[in-house]
């Protein structure tokens, strides 16, 4: 049985069945994922903990011998690792393969909550996680700045509006911000102004932290209405701070603006980003192992318009950098080489043959083997 005859026989057929073939290949084509190389992400996560106050030996006694102690029990575990620093710790996990990320969070979770008995009770806030692998450069890079408004206001909107929206995105590990600049009110207190009035910083701290609360009043019931109490006591600016009443001496009240500085400041003014020679907040976004940049970052970009209409136009927000643009430089190289190879194919086949006719069927049929070949 001849095979091709069933073809030359039937050029309607054959014609019908090579368009096809052609759709599904263009459809195919459109749909296969793009990357610089093959993913072979392993799975990773990052467990963070925090005790402040606490010394590097400390928190690799107290905190990150306990967490390693329960990692060290999960299957699938290729490589753990652990680093402290003041007042931190970081664990990495690295899974196998065969390991889910998803399946392997959730072990990494329930972990975390058997060790929670050996942690030290005075962490503000338990261990936390991230499915992100730390040596994982970040896709994408987002710089905002601005000329006339404040820096702590501009890293308000990158950490209250950017990083809490691009955290959403599918396929997002996290959003780092580095420069970050959050509003704190900084008070500068003179030992000599404070010696003259035999007043200690304790009792400033407590002054504080007394002047400095929001807790729920109460309600009244009356026979036809009720009312509910509210006294908002949080101070949010210097000029609240200044006139609190931080003690008595010889009955009169000593204000803390009489101890010192009291100034609109940020909690860390030693960080500071820069971007074209400009004070800025950068954004550095990480992807999840086993995803695809492009994608990622195709995602991410969908957002910046709507970001530009939120945000005030006095905030410029740029992209620094975008890792997709060499991946898409290198897919647009090689179909410039695909194309230049078919035509010179042709070419050469024409030369050889001299007859039009007959280079028309290797011309057709070589950009066809490979769009087919694409599903």
């Amino acid at each position: 049985m001849n095979l091709s005859r069933i073809f030359i026989e039937r050029p309607i057929m054959t014609t019908l069945l090579v368009c096809a073939i052609l759709l599904f290949g263009l459809v195919a084509y459109r749909a296969l994922p793009v990357a610089a190389l093959p993913s072979v992400d392993y799975p990773t996560i990052q467990v963070s903990a925090a005790l402040p106050g606490a010394s590097p030996e400390t928190m690799a006694a107290s905190v990150a011998t306990p967490l390693e102690r329960e990692f060290s029990t999960l299957a699938g575990i290729q490589q753990m690792s652990s680093s402290s620093s003041q007042s931190s710790t970081t664990v990495t996990v690295q899974f196998t393969l065969e390991r889910n990320i998803d399946a392997a969070a959730q072990d990494i979770q329930a972990a975390i909550s058997k060790a929670g008995g050996n942690l030290p009770t005075t962490m503000p806030r338990p261990p936390s996680y991230q499915k992100v692998n730390p040596a994982e450069q970040p896709v994408l890079y987002l710089a905002m700045s601005s000329s006339t408004l404040p820096m702590y206001t501009v890293d308000e909107y990158a950490e209250t509006l950017l990083a809490e929206r691009i955290s959403m995105v599918s396929g997002v590990a996290r959003v780092i911000v580095y420069g970050a600049q959050k509003y704190a009110v900084r008070v500068q207190l003179d030992p000599d102004l404070m010696a003259a009035r035999g007043i200690g910083v304790d009792e400033v701290q407590q002054a504080i932290q007394g002047n400095n609360v929001n807790l729920p009043v109460g309600r009244l019931d009356g026979t036809k209405q009720a009312f509910t109490l509210d006294s908002n006591g949080q101070l949010e600016n210097a000029a609240a701070y200044r006139p609190v009443i931080v003690a008595y001496r010889n009955g009169a009240p000593v204000r803390l603006e009489q101890l010192g500085r009291v100034i609109d400041s940020v909690e860390n003014n030693k960080a500071l980003a820069w971007f074209n020679g400009e004070r800025g907040v950068m954004l550095a976004i990480q992807r999840q192992p086993g995803t695809n940049t492009v994608q990622v970052v195709d995602n991410i970009r969908k957002l910046l318009p709507t970001f530009r209409k939120e945000i005030p136009p006095a905030v410029d927000l740029v992209v620094a950098f975008d890792a997709s643009e060499s991946i898409r430089g290198s897919i647009g190289d090689v179909q410039f080489t695909l194309a230049l190879t078919i035509c010179l194919v042709v070419m050469v086949i024409f030369l050889f043959l001299r007859n039009l006719t007959a280079t028309l069927i290797p011309g057709i049929a070589v950009p066809f083997s490979i769009i087919a070949r694409s599903r």
